[in-house]
């Protein structure tokens, strides 16, 4: 039910978000990455999820990435043009090169890249506002979306006492 003042695109943008939260909470209960998540849609459809699995895999495994190789593996196309990709976390030049790449349509993550840093993620410096004014970038771009809930998966990830850092 969509509750008065509030557009159904904003309820269902919050229910993508929270897929991408509860796919990178999953990385709370092991060793395959950090909790990080995100979700890729079209036309209102939930097309990949992905989370970090850096851990078990290789250095190319962040969320992003993992959600765009499902996506274009499931369409059978690189070409992701009128998606859109929900990131717990802002993407790091790597992933942000990707979703450039893909020619997804629309970003929008929650927590930001300086958020990991304090908890010591080797994360790079070029938040994605630069990178996107530098780089032209060809898609729509909205940060701090559902900020909270996105902090509240990495204050849950403070909390563990066995985890891995890279």
């Amino acid at each position: 039910m969509v509750k008065p003042g509030i557009p159904m695109r904003e309820n269902l943008n919050k229910k993508f978000m929270r897929q991408a939260i509860k796919e990178a909470g999953k990385n709370l209960s092991g060793d395959y990455g950090g909790p990080f998540g995100a979700c890729i849609v079209r036309n209102g459809r939930v097309i990949a999820l992905g989370r970090n699995s850096v851990l078990k895999t290789d250095a190319t495994s962040h969320a992003e990435i993992n959600a765009i190789r499902k996506a274009s593996k499931k369409l059978k196309t690189f070409d992701l043009s009128g998606c859109v990709i929900y990131s717990t976390t802002e993407p790091c030049p790597m992933c942000f090169s990707a979703i450039h790449w893909a020619k997804i349509s629309t970003l929008i993550f929650g927590t930001t890249i300086l958020d990991s840093k304090k908890r010591g993620f080797n994360e790079l410096s070029i938040s994605s506002r630069l990178m996107k004014k530098a780089g032209r970038a060809r898609f729509k771009l909205i940060r701090g979306f559902m900020r909270k809930d996105c902090l509240k998966l990495l204050e849950d990830w403070d909390r563990l006492e066995k985890k891995s850092i890279y």
